[in-house]
């Protein structure tokens, strides 16, 4: 019910693949950040900062593997031209 609501919004699986890639470069972002504008705190903090937005990453892959699912029972699911032309061939 989730997946159908979000494909119904215009979210598709190709969006949650991106948000799962951006996720992984913002951890390593927010861990260097968290490590340089609080020094004090140590890198623990930064640790933490980096772990809790990586752990997004896995949800967004779940996300978009499951918008694929539906999109391709839906007929919705956008193939690659190239790969299309060569299934007709």
């Amino acid at each position: 019910m989730v997946i159908r609501k979000l494909h119904q919004m215009g979210v598709r699986s190709e969006h949650a693949y991106v948000a799962a890639f951006a996720s992984i470069g913002l951890s390593v972002a927010t861990w260097m950040a968290s490590l340089s504008m609080e020094p004090g705190t140590g890198l623990a903090r930064a640790d933490r900062w980096g772990i809790f937005v990586g752990e997004w990453a896995p949800t967004f892959f779940g996300l978009g593997l499951a918008l694929s699912h539906y999109e391709q029972h839906d007929g919705t699911l956008i193939l690659d031209t190239r790969e299309v032309r060569r299934e007709a061939a």
